[in-house]
């Protein structure tokens, strides 16, 4: 299927995650399709455009349009820093590659909740996807480029258990296994598992589950739907932002991500490459919008801002010794 973007959009993206130069070309047939362009794709992808639900929180109606042309000016051409959550950045990012020439389709993914911080429990149903690249030499590779926290930086190979550094001292892969949910647990049935590890001696953790059956925008409406609207969906009740950070990795031009910054409802933190730090703590509505401008580069408009009075995550005035601190407000 055709890219719903033309190569004048298709050009911009480009020029939008500050692609570097050597890389672009007159037509799509002029782009390199190798792993070098693919992991350069992702790394200034996922280090310019953030993993935001801001839409669910910060709108009037707290609706998220899958619409390729909407993400295309909400993201890209609205000039405010904003991204999206996982269908929003994976389906615009889905329609780039189309666009440069990649064979590429959407996968849909079950994923474990974190406890504690680390994934436990049983897979939940469909609500994040990946794209599955096919490069021109048959190799197959995993790009995420709205899962968040512990995703990985680069392309990921379609080969179990090869090991991909990520951030630090964390290492990624994928394995071929069954979920525990499964009861048809033949080898034809078998998913890749994505799994994650912060450092050679401590023990892979799997996140979540995926087969090679593409996804349709029939099927992204179905998770959509649930995924921003459902009291159980942990989106509708807390709002995230993580970017990932760039910066030059040699001599040769190339970039590469080395950390990332996160908001998890009021609480601002960084992760450079070993531990993760609090930078910030927001007690009201005025310092969370501040702190969106100043760590992610992110500006809400007044409506945005007025939308999330009497809503669940609104940042309230703290109340000390019966008296309000703060200013508050938006």
């Amino acid at each position: 299927m055709a890219s719903a973007y033309s190569p004048e959009q298709i050009s911009t993206y480009l020029k939008h995650i500050k692609l570097p130069q050597k890389y672009h070309a007159e037509n799509q047939a002029s782009y390199p399709h190798n792993l070098a362009f693919l992991a350069a794709l992702h790394v200034h992808t996922i280090s310019t455009i953030p993993y935001e639900n801001l839409s669910i929180h910060y709108s009037s109606n707290r609706k998220i349009s899958l619409d390729p042309q909407h993400l295309f000016q909400k993201i890209v051409g609205g000039g405010r820093g904003r991204g999206g959550y996982c269908m929003e950045n994976s389906i615009l990012f889905n329609h780039i590659l189309r666009g440069l020439g990649f064979e590429v389709y959407t996968a849909g993914v079950r994923v474990r909740l974190r406890e504690n911080g680390v994934p436990s429990g049983t897979y939940i149903g469909w609500v994040h996807i990946v794209n599955i690249v096919t490069l021109p030499c048959g190799a197959k590779y995993m790009l995420d480029v709205g899962f968040g926290g512990d995703g990985a930086i680069n392309p990921v190979p379609l080969i179990p258990g090869h090991v991909v550094p990520n951030i630090g001292q964390q290492d990624v892969r994928l394995i071929r296994d069954h979920i525990p949910q499964q009861v048809d647990k033949s080898e034809k049935t078998k998913l890749w598992i994505y799994q994650y590890r912060n450092g050679n001696n401590k023990a892979w953790n799997s996140f979540y589950a995926f087969p090679e059956v593409e996804f349709l925008e029939e099927d992204f409406k179905v998770m959509n739907w649930y995924t921003g609207n459902s009291p159980m969906s942990f989106q509708t009740y807390t709002i995230l932002i993580v970017k990932f950070l760039r910066r030059l990795k040699d001599d040769s031009g190339e970039e590469e991500v080395y950390g990332k910054r996160m908001l998890v409802n009021g609480t601002v933190k960084e992760n450079l490459g070993g531990s993760t730090k609090v930078v910030e703590e927001c007690q009201t509505e005025n310092e969370r919008v501040q702190a969106l401008r100043k760590w992610f580069g992110i500006t809400l408009t007044e409506e945005e801002k007025r939308s999330i009075v009497g809503h669940c995550t609104e940042l309230k005035v703290p109340i000390l010794n019966g008296m309000p601190k703060g200013n508050g407000g938006t």
